[in-house]
């Protein structure tokens, strides 16, 4: 079958929603799918001079920085370009994993050409508003995008709770794509005893981490408190940041004393997740959150909140602690009562953290990806 996918973010880019594209084209390709992805230039790329060095076709177009994200790019709407493209080498199916401009010029041409679309919903945009002083644009950001997706279709959102609360906000035609976490990668066994003492890891200390932007809508600041509420009781403890983003020099300003890993890839992110102990992700906007199930792999003991891929995979007191959504005060307090856990209950932890995440198949994602598509196909064909 012939898929056209369409997206502003795709690898090397570093995010959740980039990796999680790069997986399911791999898998698509390995099961025969003939694959066109449709993308903004990179940054450092131009758009006439990008190698055509991938198991499947590319079409890149022209693309201006996102506003708070300037190493992505939103695609320009190159609605007649596809529309030209697609008439002459019709797909089976478009996906639309990103609604910006070039989604929704995507979205147009598709149902121009009677092609069925389907999309998913990665990324709570109406819900950044609240951390970037725009929130009187929520209610319009969000309907927009229900807009978008209603016309789509199905939306396949990565937990059955994204996909209920979608429904529930008047989505059509909602499925769940969750995802999956590659346990070679991410594992316990990439450990590094001297990225910890460059840490400053002392004897009887605990590293504690996190991964993921250094941004408001990531919460950053409440993962900094509750490591402060940490040291009270364990000052050997060291909170170790990795990643970059908007926040960062603020942050090194004001807590020195915090090791800042800066932005990290392939090995040497899963060195720097596995060379920890305890995993912090205070995010209230995700729609999965990776890194949860990425540090499970790795053998952290995570505490996050209870939605999105904590809900999904963290059983409280089992593999990880949860706090209730959104409360912040019990946020610190979970990540207290965690690192206050003896060694050897919390290696029971983080062993039964790794466990979890070894059931947790890309394969089967892909697959399921796979019969969504067809299911679409078939129903636009009868």
């Amino acid at each position: 079958m012939k898929l056209a996918l369409v997206t502003e973010t795709f690898p090397p880019e570093v995010n959740g929603v980039s990796m999680t594209l790069g997986r399911l084209c791999d898998g698509l390709v390995q099961r025969g799918w003939d694959l066109l992805v449709v993308r903004p230039v990179q940054e450092h790329e131009e758009v006439d001079d990008v190698p055509q060095s991938k198991p499947f076709e590319e079409f890149i177009v022209a693309g201006v920085p996102l506003p708070g994200y300037s190493s992505l790019r939103m695609g320009e709407p190159a609605g007649f370009s596809l529309h030209r493209i697609w008439k002459e080498k019709r797909p089976d199916v478009v996906h639309i994993a990103t609604e910006g401009p070039l989604g929704v010029a995507a979205l147009i041409a598709a149902k121009l050409l009677e092609i069925p679309v389907a999309s998913t919903f990665h990324t709570n945009f109406d819900q950044y508003s609240d951390h970037y002083s725009v929130g009187g644009a929520q209610r319009a950001m969000s309907a927009y995008l229900r807009m978008v997706h209603n016309y789509c279709g199905c939306t396949l959102a990565p937990t059955r709770q994204m996909a209920e609360a979608l429904a529930s906000e008047g989505y059509r035609n909602t499925g769940v794509l969750s995802r999956g976490v590659d346990t070679e990668h991410f594992s316990p066994e990439k450990r590094d005893e001297s990225l910890r003492r460059a840490w400053g890891i002392q004897d009887g200390g605990r590293a504690i981490v996190y991964v993921g932007r250094v941004a408001k809508e990531k919460n950053i600041d409440l993962v900094v408190r509750a490591y402060q509420a940490i040291l009270k009781e364990r000052p050997k403890d060291r909170l170790i940041l990795v990643g970059g983003g908007p926040e960062l020099e603020r942050l090194q300003r004001k807590y020195p004393d915090i090791r800042y890993a800066g932005m990290q890839k392939g090995e040497a992110l899963a060195r720097h997740y596995a060379s920890g102990d305890i995993f912090l992700f205070a995010s209230v906007t995700e729609t999965f959150g990776n890194v949860v199930t990425e540090a499970m792999a790795s053998g952290l003991a995570v505490c996050t909140y209870d939605y999105a891929a904590g809900r999904e995979y963290v059983r409280p007191g089992e593999n990880g602690f949860l706090a209730d959504f959104g409360d912040e005060q019990a946020f610190v307090s979970q990540a207290v009562s965690l690192s206050s856990l003896g060694d050897e209950e919390l290696d029971r932890i983080r062993r039964a953290a790794r466990k979890t995440a070894e059931g947790i198949s890309w394969d089967s994602v892909v697959e399921s990806f796979q019969t969504s598509l067809r299911a679409l196909v078939d129903r636009n064909s009868s």
